[in-house]
């Protein structure tokens, strides 16, 4: 992009911090954001802007204030909303996009199947569910028949759940394939339900689940927008970034 380059770097995967960190290594002037607090501390080498987008004009605006040369996405896999503006605001500016993505897990049939989204995966569950789906998906829930959803919570609050059947399951990230074993084991889990997240971090719940032999449904993602620049490796990322 060059030495004038200011590259502007959707948050919210574990590869945005690598990237950023390769970044800054590079010495490549960007901006982190993020639509949502981290968990935990911010292991970004400068402050990311914490930043709610309406619509793809108002991250036009956003960028056409900063300054920003070119759109480095690397938002949530599960956050199709900013990837949607952020695409519409380089259409709209004539800025290169690049989308980094972390390669989908795949399924095992029949250990391990595929829904569409949070409502089938629950009307297709089993009577003891751990779900690893965020507080989000507790509207999904209506179709579900059976005795108890434990639903993961990574941040600790004291709101109750509102549906008669969920039980809050608080835990502190990372957690690891003995621990989720464990847990799974004492909760008599029969059906684990998650986003298909991919990568290492997130994995180890998938490893537990197929060790006990429990079924696991995983959530597909939603689409992409149609033809964008996607890469899986955050190196190509970086000198896409910095070139």
């Amino acid at each position: 992009m060059g030495p004038s380059s200011h590259i502007l770097l959707l948050s919210g995967s574990f590869e945005a911090r690598r990237v950023a960190e390769g970044l800054a290594a590079a010495g490549v002037r960007f901006t982190a954001v993020l639509s949502e607090a981290p968990r935990g501390p911010s292991l970004m080498p400068q402050p990311p802007v914490l930043r709610r987008f309406e619509d793809a004009s108002a991250l036009a605006a956003f960028v056409r204030e900063a300054g920003v040369t070119a759109v480095l996405d690397a938002s949530h896999v599960f956050d199709r909303r900013l990837t949607a503006q952020a695409v519409a605001a380089c259409a709209q500016l004539s800025l290169p996009y690049l989308r980094l993505e972390r390669p989908a897990w795949p399924t095992d049939p029949p250990h391990c199947t595929s829904a569409p989204d949070a409502h089938a995966a629950f009307a297709a569950a089993g009577a003891r569910v751990f779900a690893a789906t965020g507080w989000d998906s507790l509207p999904a829930m209506q179709r579900f028949g059976g005795e108890v959803v434990f639903l993961r919570q990574t941040r600790r609050h004291d709101r109750p759940a509102p549906v008669p059947f969920v039980t809050l399951s608080f835990g502190d990230p990372p957690f690891d394939t003995a621990q989720e074993r464990a847990l799974f084991a004492e909760l008599r889990i029969d059906t684990l339900i998650a986003r298909n997240l991919g990568g290492t971090a997130s994995r180890p719940k998938i490893d537990a689940a197929r060790a006990l032999g429990i079924r696991t449904i995983l959530i597909d993602r939603p689409a992409l927008p149609a033809e964008i620049t996607i890469t899986s490796a955050p190196e190509r990322a970086i000198a896409w970034a910095s070139t």
